[in-house]
């Protein structure tokens, strides 16, 4: 009996030097287009991901986009893109304010992630003023809507990280 020996598909070099985003939501984020429509807008989670693809396509990168209610999960995702991904882009909620494991899992990647808000946290409650997160991340975006997003995918491709 033979036996065949599988081989992996190595990326080809135009492949490799297409920037692979990887977007990650927090908390709550299912929900918007609901909750809090003076503070978050009317843009339901579905319609800010089709524009994320749209400006990556636009971009020529690739995307991929999670969402978790789920700290445990937020860091098992985060854990798993560190091989795959070459910049994470993350929105990580009220988490922002009091999780150290999703910001040491953040330190532990070693991938230039930028700490994104809809809102601008710094003009809330003085509890969403601090973040936890934002020390380790490339920068933090926040008050600019779904733009925010987009603001830190054009930061990294500029290089300002």
């Amino acid at each position: 009996m033979g036996t065949k020996k599988k081989t992996a598909k190595k990326a080809t070099k135009a492949e490799s030097a297409v920037p692979r985003i990887f977007v990650l939501h927090g908390p709550n984020l299912n929900l918007l287009g609901e909750r809090e429509i003076g503070v978050y807008g009317r843009l339901t989670l579905k319609e800010l991901n089709a524009k994320l693809v749209a400006h990556a396509f636009a971009k020529k990168c690739r995307i991929k986009i999670h969402q978790s209610n789920s700290e445990g999960e937020l860091i098992d995702l985060l854990h798993g893109c560190r091989k795959v991904t070459d910049v994470v882009v993350f929105n990580p909620g009220a988490y922002t304010h009091y999780s150290y494991a999703l910001r040491d899992a953040v330190a532990a990647i070693h991938i230039p992630t930028y700490e994104v808000h809809l809102s601008n946290i710094h003009a809330r409650e003085d509890f969403r003023k601090i973040s936890v997160i934002a020390p380790v991340c490339a920068e933090q975006i926040s008050g600019f809507g779904w733009e925010s997003y987009t603001r830190a995918i054009d930061a990294f491709l500029k290089g300002d990280r």
